[in-house]
């Protein structure tokens, strides 16, 4: 099915069953024509993602911190990067945060590389070894709420949870709220639900986030349509440039001073000195004396 074929296709789609998506309850030629475009584009122009190539929850896990708050065109470089360096749970566990935070580097968003190492840890000591497949349970691990649970279930697990995440709400909205704003994901879940193919969650989901990337690129992002949606702050002169500059510079050395800091990245002191203290509360940094190292 080629990109025109697919329009086409979502045309009569949207003109077929207008009525039965109002009233939020899809009949099941409804549900099977709307699967039928998703797994006819995803057949042909599946994205090639190096964590889908196994499954395993481990992998899947890192990929799922990685992937919270980046796009997906930044992680497989990363991921085959960390995977090399940190091959399962126990190398993660066993790691010290400074070498983590190396191979992090470029990803931004740092507390989730300590999120990832505490879970590890946690996996390693109170499971064994082995991630926890029940969402409930994966909610207690660090760094990981109801999406990321869900979708750990999902993809490492093969279950059929029902979750949302910024291409599926786009490939929602796109077929069922085109003469509508400001949809709220509690209006796209039950959607969701009835759509979902429970005989093959994983792939089904993988079809969906697939079909809502080549959304975007086509049209603009439909997800402004979304209640929830919001403008992503610049990085540039941002906090977490700040942090990130902070972080890299002590993974460089055994410790550094914050004088030495102001000097080193030239920035406003006390830009850099509340940095230190925030770093420190959340645990990323240590400081002995006058010298702070990663914690």
């Amino acid at each position: 099915m080629d990109f025109e074929e697919i329009a086409q296709a979502e045309r009569t789609f949207c003109s077929d069953f207008e009525q039965s998506i109002g009233e939020k309850l899809l009949t099941s030629d409804a549900v099977f024509a709307f699967q039928k475009i998703i797994y006819a584009y995803y057949h042909e122009h599946a994205r090639r993602l190096p964590w889908r190539e196994r499954n395993k929850p481990y992998h899947i896990l890192v990929s799922e911190i990685m992937l919270q708050q980046t796009q997906v065109e930044r992680v497989p470089e990363k991921y085959d990067e960390f995977i090399k360096a940190f091959p399962d749970f126990q190398a993660v566990a066993k790691a010290p945060l400074q070498e983590i935070l190396k191979v992090w580097q470029g990803l931004g968003y740092n507390r989730r590389a300590i999120a990832l190492k505490k879970s590890a840890e946690i996996v390693v000591t109170t499971y064994n070894g082995t991630l926890p497949s029940h969402p409930d349970v994966l909610m207690t691990l660090p760094g990981i709420g109801r999406y990321t649970a869900s979708a750990l279930a999902t993809f490492a697990s093969n279950q059929p949870t029902v979750f949302i995440e910024t291409n599926i709400r786009t490939v929602f909205i796109h077929f069922f709220y085109q003469n509508r704003s400001g949809i709220k994901d509690s209006e796209i879940l039950p959607l969701v639900e009835q759509t979902l193919d429970t005989s093959h969650p994983r792939t089904w989901y993988y079809a969906l986030m697939d079909y809502g990337a080549m959304l975007k690129k086509r049209y603009q992002n439909p997800n402004r349509k979304s209640a929830h949606y919001h403008r992503q702050t610049p990085f540039k002169g941002s906090n977490r440039e700040l942090r990130g500059m902070i972080l890299r510079a002590l993974t460089r050395g055994p410790g550094i001073s914050e004088r030495e800091l102001i000097q080193t990245l030239t920035m406003d002191p006390k830009r850099v000195k509340s940095t230190l203290i925030q770093l420190h509360d959340e645990g990323f940094i240590k400081k002995s004396g006058k010298r702070y190292r990663i914690a």
